[in-house]
């Protein structure tokens, strides 16, 4: 088989190179090896919200299953059929993956399933049940994603699991043991409490959620200490045994003690690496940046007509960065001028409550010696927050500015339903806009997007309702 682009790899990243160059006319091959849709689709990002949004539904029912301010209440707890839960969650991803395949098939892309395995910088071959395909192309876009890190003391097996396997446990463990308190190992530990298993979360770091500052993590800390989650910060997991009945968990703080844990399940989440190894790597002289495929501004390779990107090019591993890239370079190989130089890629966590981050942190922008101002307008003094049980989770939108011009450099939010608000903070952020700019703006009433004008308004001195 001959094309003009051939894609590696059938994730965000990937398909939406395939899709863009298919619409712009170009003759495209996409191999996939596994189901469309990727990690993300299949077994990360929407698999995982998922269960959380029944985690939370089920925790509300709990509730109200008890004495509730709002005059609502069960005659009995709920009960949980995890099984039909993880259905329904499949459910979902089965569409989102035929409607994947649907829009490739819309734009004249050509999928290919099986194996890819890279010949040379032209070159690949597929290997598939029945038989092993040639493909040569004009260009190669690399999207070949990433995969969970593994403890070399506690690989993954048995009763020690990857965020993959939570997803699709068929019965609750009683108690679950977190190693990796990131925001993969918060989203599913806080499901797994909401649902009723008992959580322990071990985390290395002095902090959790070691990548952002205490001020946004403290409400989600303060929710887990609320809600029974053991959190043993400063520990290392350094041993395990296991048996029939589930495992035992060494973990040692940063004074030498040692402590056991005990658990039905364990799961690890102390990173991802970008999947460089069994499709042929080896094969191509491409330059690397540690474990990383190296890449200009324009996703090329040191390979002439080689490009890659999405997990495998580097931080941040997030879905949207990829299909970015993946967009990107299917019109610069159809003679567009772009360059990917985004001014804040987004980022959420999906605890309880919610995590939003765009844009420098305070004490990121003060390292780069800008001087700033901050302005914090807390959900405590939002109505709509109030009027929907969210005004007492210590959360609030905080905005980062440059003191002598008031651009904006940043906006971090914590809260419920805050995720939502993610696109206006990165709008903000890549359109240039000043304090003033964000401050004049009529937003509606009652919602929670009036807490992004008023921490403006707080910075520039001149607050209205705090």
């Amino acid at each position: 088989m001959n094309c003009k682009v051939l894609v590696i790899g059938g994730g965000p990243a990937g398909y939406v190179a395939a899709i863009r160059a298919g619409q712009l006319g170009l003759e495209t091959i996409l191999v996939e090896g596994d189901r469309l849709g990727g990690t993300c689709l299949m077994r990360g990002c929407i698999p995982s919200k998922a269960m959380i949004h029944a985690a939370g539904q089920f925790a509300a029912m709990t509730r109200a299953a008890g004495k509730s301010p709002l005059g609502i209440s069960l005659s009995a707890p709920p009960t949980l059929d995890l099984g039909q839960t993880v259905r329904w969650k499949d459910g979902i991803t089965d569409k989102l993956s035929t409607g994947v395949g649907a829009l490739l098939k819309r734009a004249k892309v050509q999928v290919v399933n099986g194996w890819a395995t890279m010949v040379d910088g032209k070159t690949c071959e597929v290997a598939s049940a029945k038989e092993t395909i040639r493909i040569t192309a004009e260009h190669v876009i690399l999207a070949t994603g990433s995969e969970p890190v593994a403890l070399p003391h506690i690989p993954f097996g048995g009763v020690v699991m990857s965020s993959t396997e939570a997803l699709s446990l068929k019965q609750l463990p009683e108690r679950l043991l977190v190693i990796g308190a990131g925001y993969i190992g918060l989203e599913l530990g806080i499901a797994f409490r909401q649902l009723g298993s008992a959580v322990t979360v071990v985390e290395a770091a002095d902090e959790i959620l070691p990548l952002h500052d205490k001020q946004l993590t403290d409400p989600v800390r303060r929710w887990l200490d609320r809600s029974g989650v053991a959190v043993k910060t400063g520990c290392k997991a350094v041993a395990l045994t296991q048996d029939a009945k589930g495992a035992v968990v060494t973990i040692e703080d940063q004074t030498g003690r040692r402590q056991d844990v005990a658990a039905d399940k364990v799961l690890v989440t102390v990173g991802r690496r970008p999947k460089v190894t069994g499709w042929g790597l080896e094969n191509l002289d491409l330059d690397r940046t540690g474990p990383f495929v190296k890449v200009d501004d324009q996703c090329r390779t040191s390979m002439k007509n080689v490009w890659a990107i999405g997990d495998l090019v580097g931080e941040p591993m997030l879905a949207h960065k990829g299909s970015a890239q993946g967009e990107m370079v299917a019109e610069i190989i159809a003679g567009k001028r772009r360059h990917f130089r985004p001014v804040a890629i987004p980022a959420v966590c999906f605890t309880e409550p919610e995590i939003v981050t765009a844009g420098l942190l305070p004490h990121e922008a003060e390292k780069q010696g800008i001087e700033v101002v901050v302005g914090l307008f807390p959900y405590a003094a939002n109505g709509r927050a109030l009027s929907m049980e969210a005004g007492d989770d210590n959360g609030f939108v905080r905005v980062v500015a440059r003191k002598d011009d008031h651009v904006i450099l940043g906006v971090q939010a914590v809260g419920a339903h805050v995720a939502e608000l993610s696109a206006a903070f990165v709008q903000a952020l890549e359109m240039g806009a000043l304090l003033e700019d964000i401050a004049g703006i009529i937003h509606v009433h009652p919602t929670l997007s009036e807490a992004f004008p008023e921490a403006a308004l707080k910075a520039l001195g001149q607050a209205i309702h705090i």
